[in-house]
């Protein structure tokens, strides 16, 4: 029977993050990983997601290249050399994490980890069996892509995320069931790669967790490319006839499609965690159970990542890794504001937010002041050839009717991702409009335009 100081179960970024920390921190750790080292976000998830849609953007930007005065002939995509650059940077970036759980002394066992009392881990399959105990262990299993029900993922023409993000050759036509973050990237993608694409989503918008004004420009950018997009439709089912499909959905409508992607979300990854003899518990819908500080209800038992339920999102696996190992070594951390962390959406126009929509500062009862910009008139944008969107800024408005406290940041159009730094931060150190008018923007830059758009609150402007 081994003992660590801290073992984690699963090592997608949640589990490595605590993983390193830890063991950064001085403490002996044990990771257990019934797959590989990296997880969902690494193998079947954000990196090779994002690795096709810089694809997607290449093979885009070169069919415009004459738009620029440089000649070219009609690109085509190869898509062997495609998967093999994918799997290139998986690889080496797998092989990096390895190295670095080493290099920090981490013991990895290979294979399947169930809790049981007492804080032991028994660990079976995968050519490792062993049990463990731990002063602490954290619970990072992570998530698994959800279906729908009577419609049957084949792996092969109805798919998920994980096997989309192998596919060898690209469908003439394609349909995406989803239009939450996942399900525009890649309806994005397959657009942009040449796939008559259809987007189908039971919500009366695009992402839903977005500005409504951003969901609205996202549709209308989907839709000047030539995709289909039906919002607040059910899909009924997918009929198989020989070589063609047909995917029905609404009040008796339907679409052929070679192609079918069903992108509904994920669900926690529990089964096989055991959990017996201990308190640590469930919610209706699956999650396990936590405090503010990522703790079960079994002592010295955290949950972090994917397993429970906050946004799913690698970045908040890594925050939540770190912030339970802060806590078990009694380091006093805040708690995370799920409210104000970053969200990255890859699709064509890019979008990213931090803090409150308009629509939740209302629902809040706070007096918000808004100011938006928009791409068409920033010269970096022109140059780039890229203007669609906007940026768009929600601020506190005090009691002399001056626009004060920073309460959300929304950004959609070109590098939108890239540019959220600053937003983010200012939302979260509670920064008022005057503190950030203050600031001197880089010119010309893409980035500028959120200083604009601040600038504009304090009642003077210079574009806007």
């Amino acid at each position: 029977m081994a003992s660590h100081d801290l073992i984690v179960v699963g090592g997608g970024p949640a589990g490595y993050a605590a993983a390193l920390y830890a063991a950064s921190a001085g403490l002996d750790v044990g990771l257990v990983e019934r797959s590989k080292l990296g997880g969902t976000c690494l193998h079947v998830g954000c990196i090779p997601a994002k690795e096709l849609l810089e694809t997607a953007a290449v093979f885009k930007a070169v069919g415009r290249a004459g738009e620029f005065g440089v000649a070219s002939s009609t690109p085509t995509l190869d898509m062997a050399v495609v998967q093999q650059r994918k799997q290139g940077i998986i690889d080496r970036l797998a092989g990096g994490l390895a190295k670095l759980l080493g290099s920090r002394k981490v013991t990895v066992y290979d294979g399947s980890g169930a809790l049981g009392a007492d804080r032991t881990v028994t660990v079976t399959g995968g050519g490792e069996s062993a049990t463990l105990t731990g002063r602490h262990i954290i619970l990072a299993t992570g998530s698994v892509p959800r279906s729908l029900p009577g419609i049957d993922v084949d792996g092969e023409r109805v798919v998920t995320s994980d096997e989309l993000l192998s596919v060898e050759s690209v469908p003439a036509s394609a349909v995406v069931i989803g239009g939450g973050a996942i399900g525009c990237e890649f309806a994005s993608m397959l657009c942009d790669m040449g796939s008559r694409l259809t987007l189908l989503e039971v919500l009366p918008r695009l992402l839903a967790g977005a500005d409504d004004e951003v969901s609205k420009q996202v549709e209308r950018s989907f839709k000047r490319r030539g995709m289909a997009v039906h919002t607040g439709v059910d899909v009924t089912g997918v009929e198989v006839a020989g070589e063609s499909m047909r995917v029905r959905f609404g009040d008796g409508q339907a679409v052929g499609a070679d192609l079918v992607v069903v992108s509904v979300g994920r669900r926690p990854v529990t089964d096989g965690l055991g959990l017996d003899g201990t308190a640590v518990a469930t919610c209706e819908r699956g999650f396990l159970t936590v405090d503010e500080f990522c703790r079960t209800g079994e002592a010295g038992v955290y949950a972090a990542g994917d397993v429970i339920a906050t946004p799913q999102l690698a970045h908040v696996g890594f925050a939540e890794g770190i912030l339970a190992v802060q806590h078990l070594l009694g380091e006093n951390p805040p708690p995370i504001d799920y409210a104000n962390v970053p969200w990255c959406i890859y699709c064509s126009p890019e979008v990213a937010f931090a803090g409150l929509t308009e629509q939740q500062a209302a629902e809040a009862g706070l007096d918000a002041a808004v100011s938006k910009h928009r791409y068409a008139a920033n010269g970096r944008a022109m140059i780039v050839g890229e203007t669609e969107g906007f940026v768009k800024v929600v601020a506190e408005r005090s009691t002399d009717g001056a626009a004060g406290r920073l309460l959300g940041v929304h950004l959609v159009g070109p590098w939108a991702t890239e540019q959220l730094g600053q937003g983010y931060l200012a939302v979260n150190w509670e920064a008022t409009v005057a503190d950030v008018a203050g600031l001197i923007q880089p010119h010309p830059t893409l980035s500028e335009l959120f200083g604009e758009t601040v600038l504009s609150l304090t009642g003077r402007s210079l574009h806007g």
